[in-house]
């Protein structure tokens, strides 16, 4: 059975959280040193969710294999229109285009919300798939920020690219300022 891609559940919070912790432990996507328990896994979803933002899960006969969100990428109003994405794919599911499908999803969730601009803030520069995978779906390098943060014993860059949505910053925004 091929995989789905849907809107996360509370259900998924326990199979998000062990995914997560494991990027955590071993990777170097998030900057995290300690893997968060549930409950906060659960907070951060929700906030999110009642921030009008998209979070979406990969599953294949009910086992959830990953998971994607969108969230502000500054909180200051300006910013109102531009996302950031996060992606998180299981060990196991992990090379079978798993993150293609989240990221695909989440491109077209925030492009039907009428954001502008997805920011993708990689860690490491040794993160090749992440930033083949953006690359491949239309987003460009900006930046990198060398040496921003030290984990697993070495100092790690930050690599940043972006890519339009939608209309793109042809015009002003329609999202409301959230207080």
């Amino acid at each position: 059975m091929s995989p789905i891609v849907r809107p996360s559940a509370d259900t998924d919070i326990p199979a998000i959280a062990a995914i997560y912790a494991h990027a955590v432990l071993t990777g170097t996507a998030s900057f995290e040193l300690e893997p968060p328990a549930q409950d906060e896994m659960a907070r951060r979803r929700t906030s999110l969710l009642e921030g009008g933002y998209p979070y979406l899960v990969a599953e294949r006969d009910g086992e959830v294999l990953g998971y994607a969100y969108a969230g502000a990428y500054r909180t200051r109003p300006a910013y109102r229109s531009t996302v950031e994405d996060s992606i998180y794919v299981a060990p196991s599911a992990q090379g079978q285009g798993i993150g293609r499908l989240l990221l695909e999803a989440l491109i077209k969730e925030c492009e039907a919300l009428d954001f502008r601009l997805m920011v993708a803030v990689i860690g490491d520069e040794e993160s090749k798939g992440s930033i083949s995978l953006h690359r491949s779906l239309g987003f460009e390098p900006v930046g990198i920020l060398k040496g921003i943060g030290y984990k697993h014993g070495r100092w790690l860059s930050t690599v940043l690219m972006q890519r339009p949505l939608g209309r793109g910053p042809s015009e002003p925004p329609t999202r409301p300022i959230l207080s």
